[in-house]
């Protein structure tokens, strides 16, 4: 199983949905940056549950230990290790789903290829293993804001039916984003989305949603081609979150529509730089950055496990009735918008590095 992801800013997280704890370890990092837990913990507390009755009643403070890497507030240049423990755990409530592969979630699948499969609450499967991930993203965004002035936004685009209208990408931020429980900025909007998740929670349903994000400030040139192009590493990361469904960039399906003197991006003068007039390329060409916001859309599945009465089969093909319990999300998209800020900055983290190691090496 691969648990690693990047090249030279390299994460490995680790822990289950009911073990003692999950974390991550990342190495990388630039030695005499500051950092403390409070740095980490800002997106944690974003991700984690419990936060609104739109969430998991998961009762989670995760808080965050940073175990090694640090020394007197700043980072050393060796592996930075982070831990968050498991405090509500309740395995008891799969019991009874030991025997039974719940409908389209992954306990089939792990049984088929490792033989083996946690008892309780999706183990490595679960989107708990993102706490790892958002721990590192958090450094990476520490590093990419200090250095490049990089800022990274994301945001729920739709929850089922309900689509958000156009966002100003040049100048959405976070606090507008956190305005609502749903994390939709637009205000009308978000209180439609809001309506609709607690519609499918209270009929024991789920749905799904997008997540849509842009990244500012990204230099022209970050991105190694052929098989490492820029959007590529993206969609790598993005499509890793649990969940995730689909993925686009820039005009994306949508551009499948126009013409080709429609969706090219004119070149400009945008003041000691290249630029262009439109952004249909979402900021990546060739699969490398080209200085203008980065902008993707990833889409999310509605939660497998529900609380309704679902037939299925169990693992030995026996007709069964599943009633799941547990504590579940009826919509994810609202706690993935820190994960999707995070395995963004993840990407751009390591593009950073390669960039940096070519000029260094370069004669």
């Amino acid at each position: 199983m691969s648990s690693t992801f990047g090249t030279l800013f390299k994460i490995t997280t680790f822990g289950e949905s009911h073990c003692r704890g999950v974390g991550v370890i990342v190495d990388g990092v630039p030695p005499g940056m500051a950092l403390t837990e409070s740095d980490v913990q800002t997106q944690l507390d974003r991700r984690r549950p419990g936060q609104n009755s739109l969430t998991t009643p998961r009762d989670e403070a995760d808080q965050v230990s940073i175990q090694s890497g640090t020394e007197f507030e700043k980072t050393l240049g060796t592996p930075i290790s982070m831990f968050v423990a498991n405090k509500d755990q309740r395995p008891k409530d799969y019991g009874e789903m030991a025997d039974i592969p719940r409908p389209s979630h992954a306990d089939y699948t792990y049984m088929k290829k490792y033989g083996i499969k946690a008892s309780s609450g999706g183990g490595r499967s679960s989107a708990r293993e993102t706490i790892g991930r958002v721990a590192a993203g958090s450094v990476a965004e520490k590093f990419l804001k200090e250095k490049y002035g990089i800022e990274i936004v994301a945001w729920v685009s739709s929850a089922g039916d309900v689509e958000a209208g156009p966002i100003d990408i040049n100048t959405i931020t976070r606090k507008a984003v956190d305005a609502s429980p749903v994390r939709c900025p637009d205000e009308e909007t978000a209180e439609l989305m809001v309506k609709e998740i607690e519609a499918v929670r209270d009929a024991s349903d789920s749905t799904g949603g997008t997540v849509s994000c842009v990244c500012r400030g990204v230099p022209p040139g970050w991105g190694e081609p052929v098989f490492d192009k820029l959007e590529a590493m993206l969609a790598h990361a993005m499509l890793s979150i649990p969940a995730t469904k689909g993925f686009e960039i820039g005009s994306g399906f949508a551009g499948t529509a126009l013409k080709g003197s429609e969706h090219n991006d004119p070149f400009i003068q945008k003041g000691d730089r290249l630029g262009t007039l439109t952004n249909h390329s979402g900021g990546v060409q060739g699969g490398i950055s080209n200085g203008e916001p980065i902008t993707f859309k990833l889409a999310f599945k509605p939660p497998a496990t529900i609380g309704q009465a679902q037939k299925t089969a169990g693992f030995d093909g026996s007709n069964v009735t599943l009633e799941a319990k547990g504590r579940h999300d009826p919509c994810v998209v609202p706690r993935a918008v820190p994960i999707v800020e995070a395995m963004a900055a993840l990407v751009l983290a390591d593009a950073a590095l390669q960039q940096e190691a070519r000029a260094t090496t370069a004669v």
